[in-house]
This record gives structure tokens, C-alpha cells and sequence, in this order.
């Protein structure tokens, strides 16, 4: 038998591709063969931001294929929670005539490792019935968020949730442990949207946290123990690789959904050092138009120089929902973009500081580049790391809303403020950022580990 060759299965959403992709990449270094899994319509997604080049990142040698995600229709595309349920009942199946058709093919071709998303986790029981001996779950969120996972059964004891996930009192406080992020029961990572989303997003993570601990010889995370010391102590077996990321090996970042606009970084060399505010809110959030127009007008108010990444689904007719004369006013010191090169843009000595989603690529994105945050976050893991970030390691601050509803133009020009007048948390993020990219650096615990991953993929022949 020739090399190992894994197959990597990412949860199909952008900030889950990312991290994969970048895990492939290191893979082949290490001279592995490896088998990228998209569903169709996130690999034309990919194919089409990458603007014509030939292949995605730095490797020519990564291998694309897709298999069907079970939604029949576009109008099955805007609604996540269909996209939920369909995995659960379709990827395994889908994913184990793949393997099948790719192990009838040369005897160099069969598949000897499987690295799988723990979010489709469920796709692990099918390798171990194809008798593929090498399995690994790879976590691209928070070690916490996987805690949080873990601790599903309790809550339900508890009575904090019910058996299909949903609140029984949306206030009621979750202590993951000591030095650890505090949550409410409403910020529960699959509470987001109808009910309906809800439940099925709940079921995706029980069956593929379930499908993890069933069949997954290796539990790896895009993170550091340094960050998240007490989230080790409750997932145990767990082993920390990150933070992937393309700077780290002076290479490209790839998987992203929308096309970049690298124009913002010649424009970011014409702003003062540590001057831009760099907003942007990953690829779901969305705003009402209200809340849109109320944030463009708190930057207005900010009077600072600001990047913005706009997608074009960020709001009902993003175009033409900025406030009247909102585009000339700011036009001297406001860039907005479709997508942004966001690696390349927070490692940029203008940016002063990350107004974000709180994403966990983001979240360690800017963490690796020493930035204070603005937390905003909108659904899932990231009011988790909205937390990290503020309460615990002390680097960001969160924005409070007014009437519980709306975030006022006068709340972000007074937390901008905040921020970037008090050099503690230019101080704290810097700290954590030397402490971050020692885990990485030769000799870290984050770089012997994978290393040690690496051997463990190559001693196939011995099983």
C-alpha cells in the first residue's frame, strides 16, 4: 500500500470549511494524500469565490469531490433547519458509497483514515463498518462548546432544557465550571430560529457528538489548552492542533463562500498604524433594516476610519439600505467591502481592533494578531466565545441593548471608545496572543501534538 490517504468531512458551512481546509493543507505537507469532502452546493459555493483559480490554497494536490446534502429545492436552501435534518438522514449513506466507490478503484486509492467534523460526527460509525481502522473527530469550535455537548443529558435532568433541546425558561443561567464562560439557557449553541431549526439542530449535535464517542479513535481542536485550560479538564481526551491558520505558515487562507475584495488592503496601507475598524459578522448574520442603519450610523458617529464587510445578504437589499447620505458622508474614512481577505486584513498594523460575530475563526483570528474585540455575536457557539473574550480573558467588551432589542448608534460610539482609549486590553490581547502562537511555534504543545497525529495517520500498515 502507497501513502495514507484520508478523506476530511467538514460540517458544510463556511466557518467549519475553513479550518478543514486548512487542516488538509498541513496534511500534505506531511505527505498524506488527501480527499476534501464538500456537499455539492457548498463546493460550487468555493469554486465560484475562487475567482478562476486552479486550485484551492497553496496545494494542487488536495482533491475536491461532493456528495448531495438531500435538499431538493433553492427554497429548501433558506431554511437551516431542513439542511439540519437532512444531514442526519442523508450524509452517512451518501458518504459511504463514496468510500465504496473510491475503494473499488486502484488499491493506492482506498481510503485508510477519515478525519470527520464532530458537527456530522454521525459519518464515523459508517467508516468503522467499511472497516476503515484509522477515525478522528476534528472540533473547529471552542473545547467549551463541546463541554457544552457533553453536558446535555444533566441539563435535561436538570431541567434547564427539555428532550428536544428547547428552553424551559429562556433566563436560566449555565455554568459550564470554574473560569469558564456563562451562558443563559436562550444562548444555548443550537438555539437559533424557529423551533423547529431548533430541534433539528439539536438532534444534528446529539447524533454527532454521539457518533464522535462512538467511533473516534482521536478527538483533535482548532485551539490551545493556554486559552481554555478547564474546557481540557472536562472533554479529557481531547488534544489541541490549533490555531490553524494560514499566517502561521506564511501561506493562503481558502474555503471562503464569497468572492474577496483585496482592494480594502491597499487601502488599509493609506490609514494610520492601529487607526481602522475592522467590522465584520461572518456568513450568517443578518440585521432588519433598522439595526443595520443604526450600526452605519454608530460608525458614522465613531468619526475613526473603519473597514466594513457588507455581504449582500446581510440585510433585505444591502445596497440601498444605508442611511440617506450615509456613503458620502463617511467616503474619506470608511471602506465597505463584499468579503474581505479577513487573515490578511487582521494582521494589518492600521487595524486598531475587531468588531466581530465572535466566530471561533475569527475569535482566534484576531486573538493570533493580539486585537481587542468588539463582541457582537449573532447565534450558536458564539455567545460562548462572546464570553471567553470579555469575561474571561478580558480582551473585548460586549454591547448592551437598548430595551432588549436594538444595539443604538450611541452604545457603539461609547464601547469603540472604551476599547481603543484604554490600552489594558491592547495589553491583555497582546499577552494572549504571545501565549497563543507559542502552542504553535516548534516545541509548542499544539505542534507536538499534531505531529504526533501525523505518526499516528501513518502506522496504517501496522493495524
Amino acid at each position: 500500500m502507497g501513502r495514507p490517504h484520508v478523506l476530511v468531512i467538514p460540517f458544510p458551512a463556511q466557518g467549519h470549511v475553513i479550518p478543514f481546509l486548512e487542516l488538509s493543507q498541513r496534511l500534505l505537507r506531511h505527505g498524506l494524500r488527501v480527499t476534501f469532502v464538500n456537499t455539492d452546493h457548498t463546493q460550487k459555493l468555493i469554486i465560484n469565490a475562487s475567482q478562476g483559480k486552479k486550485h484551492l490554497g497553496d496545494d494542487p494536490e488536495l482533491q475536491l469531490v461532493s456528495i448531495p446534502d438531500g435538499l431538493e429545492s433553492l427554497e429548501d436552501r433558506y431554511y437551516l433547519g431542513k439542511l439540519f435534518e437532512s444531514l442526519v438522514k442523508v450524509m452517512p449513506g451518501k458518504l459511504e458509497e463514496l468510500v465504496q466507490e473510491m475503494n473499488n478503484k486502484e488499491e493506492d486509492e482506498k481510503i485508510t483514515c477519515v478525519i470527520a467534523d464532530v458537527h456530522v460526527g454521525m459519518v464515523l460509525p459508517v467508516a468503522e463498518k467499511l472497516k476503515i481502522n484509522k477515525r478522528a473527530a476534528f472540533l473547529s469550535t471552542a473545547v467549551a462548546a463541546l463541554a457544552l455537548y457533553h453536558r446535555i443529558p444533566k441539563l435535561i435532568d436538570d431541567g434547564i432544557i427539555n428532550k428536544d433541546g428547547t428552553a424551559t425558561e429562556s433566563g436560566r443561567m449555565i455554568e459550564l465550571g470554574a473560569n469558564m464562560p456563562t451562558i443563559t439557557s436562550a444562548e444555548v449553541v443550537w438555539n437559533f430560529g424557529d423551533l423547529i431549526t431548533q430541534r433539528n439542530f439539536f438532534q444534528l449535535i446529539v447524533e454527532g457528538t454521539d457518533g464522535t464517542q462512538m467511533a473516534a479513535d482521536y478527538l483533535i481542536c482548532n485551539t490551545t489548552c493556554d486559552l481554555e485550560p478547564e474546557a481540557f479538564n472536562l472533554v479529557p481526551k481531547i488534544l489541541p492542533i490549533g490555531p490553524l491558520l494560514a499566517s502561521n505558515r506564511q501561506g493562503n487562507s481558502a474555503g471562503y463562500f464569497w468572492p474577496e475584495d483585496s482592494t480594502c488592503l491597499t487601502w488599509l496601507d493609506q490609514q494610520q498604524p492601529r487607526s481602522v475598524i475592522y467590522v465584520a459578522f461572518g456568513s450568517f448574520t443578518v440585521f432588519d433594516k433598522i439595526q443595520f442603519q443604526e450600526l452605519a450610523l454608530g460608525l458614522e458617529l465613531t468619526n475613526r476610519p473603519f473597514l466594513w464587510v457588507v455581504r449582500q445578504d446581510i440585510t433585505e437589499d444591502a445596497n440601498q439600505a444605508y442611511p440617506e447620505g450615509f456613503q458620502e458622508k463617511v467616503a474619506n474614512r470608511g471602506k465597505m467591502v463584499g468579503w474581505a481577505p479577513q487573515q490578511k486584513v487582521l494582521s494589518h498594523p492600521s487595524i486598531a481592533c475587531f468588531f466581530s460575530h465572535c466566530g471561533w475563526n475569527s475569535t482566534m483570528e484576531g486573538v493570533s494578531n493580539g486585537l481587542p474585540f468588539l463582541c457582537w455575536p449573532y447565534f450558536g457557539d458564539q455567545f460562548i466565545n462572546q464570553s471567553y473574550i470579555c469575561d474571561n480573558w478580558k480582551v473585548g467588551l460586549k454591547f448592551n441593548r437598548k430595551d432588549g432589542k436594538i444595539i443604538t448608534r450611541e452604545e457603539i460610539k461609547t464601547k469603540v471608545d472604551q476599547v481603543l482609549s484604554d490600552e489594558n486590553f491592547r495589553a491583555r490581547a497582546s499577552d494572549l496572543r504571545e501565549m497563543t502562537l507559542r502552542s504553535v511555534k516548534e516545541g509548542g504543545l499544539s505542534d507536538k501534538t499534531f505531529k504526533e497525529f501525523i505518526e499516528w495517520i501513518k502506522t496504517h500498515e501496522e493495524e
